[in-house]
């Protein structure tokens, strides 16, 4: 069934089925569009919104950053992040493939419409001409009619009568038989009118205008295909970040489960822990008789020297008690403005940053002198000398870190000292002290013995200009052993590599590995696996977070 046979009447219905058709095709790019508008908004509100809730610290600086509450929590928003983008993502993909191609395909449609209405309506035009010529020669003809039977009339008239004249008789049968002849040829003028007008009629109703329809009826069923296209294109976009909005939220499922409450009791411990000692017993004082009182040494301080301390309710509330208002410390370069423990923390990550920036100073040296000397083999690549301001450049920085290394060695070594005469104090302290375990420092007799010893190594070896820092640091260098190296990030194997060669290690796609030293500028980089085993891979092969 088809427009031009069974409708063929219904020209007006088929005119308003048409344009309802292109106008829903317009709504729904409006709606399209709007949506994709929606979609915008909601993407911008939540990328604020992270970038409100993101710490505003770097991680590194960031006490904070070291709890695993903060790390799901920046995780769960980087997660939203990622989410955000892939709602621009439908935005974008609903505006390109469905307002766009929409809109544009929505004016071919109504052009070619208009040229099909077009068509029609000069079909039209034509019959009617054609209609207007027919009636006219029926009219012609019956006028010729009227006048050819009148002369006839008017001729057997004067036939009749004995009074006209002969010559008036001859000249009314001449009319007569003029208008007869007239008659007669406006007959046979409509006769064709009237055929070939019949003939365009035909044509009209049953070729032309069932042909116009016919294509309007395919212009309509292919704009509702289209139409429906774009119907499944609304879902579509959003099946296509259904699996990355999946990892997303199962990104934050992680992260929900990282959370470790023990953990973060650690490291709030590892964070703040002072390294003082507990204050001890409060000395009786007796002031029923005159004696010189010494001063206690029950404060939250450093050991006290040879000068008195102030006394007062005051003072002893500000050492003692651990909730009392702490005053405002002046920060300085060897962190002596923080508890011992933390003090020694600190050094130590300050020494590590200063030799791993040593370290690369050296590599770069290296480097340096490795292009110099192919420039001085093949002097078409380079000129030496204009390697000469680096080189110099970087011994200058090795020589300046070498001298920071130097000095926060001796800053730690002091921390270090400060850090074992507290437990010293503590453990001599206790009257009735719990059983120390295994990896406890030795007790005050050891400590005596030891310390004895070393002032037999130190007479022997020249004084240095740190006093006593250097044997105390190597007395306790046992209680202190460098633990194995921590990672310094973590990466993720894009691609899987197998390790065949000595010092390399295998690794499978998308494994998780420990970063445990950056690249170095040779192209690999040396990572640590979690079932156990370093070795180096290629720095192309991953992708890298530092901590």
């Amino acid at each position: 069934m088809d427009w031009g046979t069974e409708l063929w009447d219904q020209f007006e219905v088929i005119e308003r089925h048409t344009q309802w058709g292109l106008d829903l095709l317009d709504r729904y790019v409006k709606f399209v569009k709007e949506r994709t508008e929606v979609e915008q908004a909601y993407a911008k509100q939540l990328r604020s919104l992270v970038k409100k809730y993101l710490p505003k610290r770097p991680a590194k600086d960031d006490p904070e950053s070291k709890f695993s509450q903060q790390q799901s929590f920046v995780q769960i928003l980087q997660e939203v992040n990622d989410f955000a983008g892939q709602r621009e993502l439908v935005a974008e993909n609903l505006s390109v493939r469905v307002c766009l191609e929409l809109a544009k395909y929505s004016q071919e449609m109504k052009q070619e419409r208009k040229m099909h209405f077009q068509e029609g309506r000069r079909a039209q035009q034509q019959l009617e001409s054609g209609f207007k010529q027919l009636e006219n020669s029926k009219r012609k003809f019956e006028r010729d009619c009227r006048e050819a039977e009148k002369a006839a009339q008017t001729a057997e008239r004067l036939d009749q009568d004995i009074n006209a004249t002969k010559a008036d008789v001859e000249k009314a049968k001449q009319q007569a038989h003029l208008r007869s002849h007239m008659a007669e040829e406006s007959k046979n003028e409509y006769a064709a009118q009237l055929q070939r007008f019949n003939r365009d009629q035909a044509h009209f109703y049953f070729s032309q205008m069932p042909q116009i329809f016919d294509k309007l009826q395919d212009m309509d069923e292919r704009r509702a295909t289209h139409l429906g296209a774009g119907y499944g294109l609304l879902s579509e976009a959003e099946l296509q970040v259904v699996p990355i909005i999946a990892k997303c939220l199962e990104g934050m499922k992680v992260a929900a489960a990282a959370v470790d409450a023990k953990n973060d009791s650690q490291v709030l411990i590892e964070l703040h822990k002072s390294g003082f000692a507990r204050p001890g017993d409060v000395e009786f004082e007796d002031f029923s008789q005159p004696m010189n009182r010494a001063p206690s040494d029950s404060s939250l301080g450093t050991p006290s020297d040879s000068r008195p301390e102030l006394r007062g309710p005051a003072r002893s509330r500000a050492k003692r008690w651990p909730f009392g208002k702490k005053n405002k410390t002046v920060v300085t370069e060897d962190f002596s403005h923080l508890p011992p423990e933390q003090q020694r923390k600190r050094l130590q990550q300050q020494l590590e940053d200063r030799n791993r920036e040593l370290q690369k100073e050296v590599d770069q040296r290296e480097a340096l002198k490795k292009m110099k000397d192919v420039y001085e083999k093949t002097p078409q690549m380079g000129d030496p000398a204009s390697l000469e301001p680096r080189i110099t450049e970087t011994l200058n920085n090795i020589e300046r870190l070498k001298l920071e290394v130097q000095k926060y060695e001796a800053w730690l070594a002091e921390a270090e000292s400060r850090v074992l005469s507290n437990r010293g104090d503590s453990l001599s302290r206790h009257t009735r002290p719990p059983d120390p375990p295994a990896s406890a420092p030795p007790d005050s007799s050891s400590s005596s013995n030891s310390g004895s010893q070393d002032n037999k190594e130190s007479s022997e070896e020249p004084p240095s200009e740190e006093g006593q820092d250097t044997p105390i640091y190597t007395e306790f260098d046992e209680d202190f052993e460098e633990e194995p190296a921590s990672p310094i990030g973590h990466c993720v194997a894009i691609y899987h590599f197998e390790g065949s060669s000595e010092g390399t290690i295998s690794m499978a796609e998308g494994e998780d590995l420990s970063l445990m030293e950056e690249d170095k500028g040779d192209g690999w980089t040396r990572v640590r696996r979690k079932q156990g085993g370093e070795g180096y891979v290629p720095t192309s092969y991953l992708r890298v977070t530092l901590n």
